[in-house]
């Protein structure tokens, strides 16, 4: 049996003596979307950054295909760590940056100069998501659903194994929200990449997810399938779908 993609084990996490993570379990597998939902201050996002790298638990184990992160040696921590992408809540795009800059910022940033290669990926990507004419304006230029897609493109730019998206339809409004979640399971499909998002889009996140996690109390209430999470007899997951549902 092939072991998850990336697997939390009992994570805990606090800051400042509160505690936010409390014993997390979570499996994500290769391939599929997963969908972490649950109440706002959960510790979501807090979830997500540990995948990344920009936190350390304080204590649990993070597995990659079945070895311990905390194991691995710093160039094979740093070569996953690569592989992911974060596509953060307010797009973080710079503003000082024109759209072909801002896709070409992750294959540039760490280069001390560039490759020819890079015209080609940026190229590629922004002709894939639709920014064709965007290179030289910059995001203030551009609509909510647009600078979204820029920052889709940047996620992608790298080819990674796996993007991160927290809450990436925030602010959006119901059309819009529609727009990138089909979007991001469209590129889903064309890339392979695993997805993991945040949201608290329900139901419309169960549209596009293979696999849902509720977190709650710093702890996972839930993991499986959208028909499994719909038909559950669990009092507080019931209560957050049909409130988010009204």
């Amino acid at each position: 049996m092939s072991h998850p993609f990336i697997q939390l084990i009992d994570l805990y996490k606090s800051f400042d003596r509160n505690p936010v993570l409390k014993g997390v379990n979570l499996s994500i597998h290769q391939g599929e979307i997963t969908a972490v939902i649950g109440k706002s201050g959960t510790g979501k996002s807090v979830l997500l950054k540990h995948i990344i790298g920009l936190l350390t638990q304080d204590s649990g184990d993070l597995l990659i295909k079945g070895e311990s992160l905390g194991d691995m040696s710093k160039k094979n921590r740093q070569g996953f760590h690569k592989e992911i992408s974060y596509m953060f809540q307010d797009n973080a795009l710079f503003d000082f940056l024109n759209v072909y800059e801002n896709i070409a910022l992750p294959l540039t940033e760490k280069r001390p100069e560039p490759g020819p290669d890079i015209p080609e990926k940026v190229n590629e990507k922004m002709q894939v998501l639709g920014l064709e004419g965007t290179e030289k304006k910059y995001p203030s230029q551009l609509s909510g659903g647009m600078r979204k897609r820029v920052a889709l493109a940047r996620a992608l730019v790298t080819d990674p194994k796996a993007v991160l998206f927290d809450e990436p339809t925030t602010g959006l409004d119901p059309v819009r929200r529609n727009n990138i979640h089909n979007m991001i399971a469209e590129y889903q499909r064309q890339f392979g990449f695993t997805a993991v998002i945040v949201s608290h889009d329900i139901p419309e996140i169960f549209e596009i997810t293979q696999h849902i996690a509720m977190l709650d109390n710093g702890k996972i209430i839930f993991e499986g399938t959208t028909e499994e999470i719909l038909h559950s007899h669990n009092a507080t997951i019931d209560a957050f779908i049909r409130g988010k549902e009204s």
